[in-house]
């Protein structure tokens, strides 16, 4: 990685910390000063990450009604299953990413990469699997394709189903911890660029 990639923004004028409003309000201001590429993908970068989510939902979805033998509803319940991920997903990085850097909250390209993967795994990746198991043992239940174990026995149950599904969707997590640090690493870059763009020489770059 470049230097820049390493280190931390201090933003700054004359000697003097600017307060959060003003940070944002001139970050905001100068957004579209930014090539058309970086703006185009610190916006919608989030839509992609969230569309790896709904295919993991759906991917996962399909696995456990395998696994079920469930025929019945297919698109009820894998509508949900591509779009809870997509939204939650795209929403949470939006939240811890994208807005924090557009607020001057997050100044540390560390941390950048860190938050993007953990959404990339949590959101777009953890998160699908363990909605798709209770929607498919619900349809199992419900359609009587596979028998249901009594109450004391339910935990084991889930998480025998679980196991080799997990196994297969191992490739997957790792697919999306990796499209979530580059996208973290990428906004982190095109957020540095916005900030030298607005504050100049007051964007101090120190390394950590």
């Amino acid at each position: 990685q470049s230097q820049r990639n390493n280190s931390v923004v201090h933003i700054s004028v004359s000697g003097n910390a600017l307060s959060r409003t003003v940070i944002v309000e001139m970050l905001a201001k100068n957004f579209e000063k930014l090539p058309d590429t970086d703006q185009k993908f610190f916006m919608y970068g989030p839509l992609y990450l969230g569309g790896n989510a709904a295919l993991a939902g759906l991917i996962s979805n399909s696995l456990y009604r395998r696994a079920l033998h469930i025929t019945q509803a297919p698109v009820t319940s894998g509508l949900p299953m591509a779009v809870l991920p997509f939204m939650t997903t795209a929403a949470l990085y939006n939240a811890l990413v994208s807005s924090s850097l557009m607020s001057g909250d997050l100044n540390c390209p560390s941390c950048a990469l860190i938050r993007g993967a953990l959404v990339g795994v949590i959101g777009a990746g953890v998160y699908p699997i363990i909605l798709a198991l209770p929607v498919n043992i619900a349809l199992a239940s419900r359609y009587q394709t596979a028998p249901m174990p009594e109450k004391g026995n339910m935990l084991r149950y889930w998480m025998d189903l679980s196991r080799p599904i997990l196994r297969r969707m191992r490739a997957v997590l790792v697919l999306q911890a990796f499209f979530g640090t580059f996208l973290g690493s990428r906004h982190f870059e095109i957020y540095t660029k916005l900030a030298q763009i607005t504050f100049g020489s007051g964007a101090e770059e120190l390394k950590d």
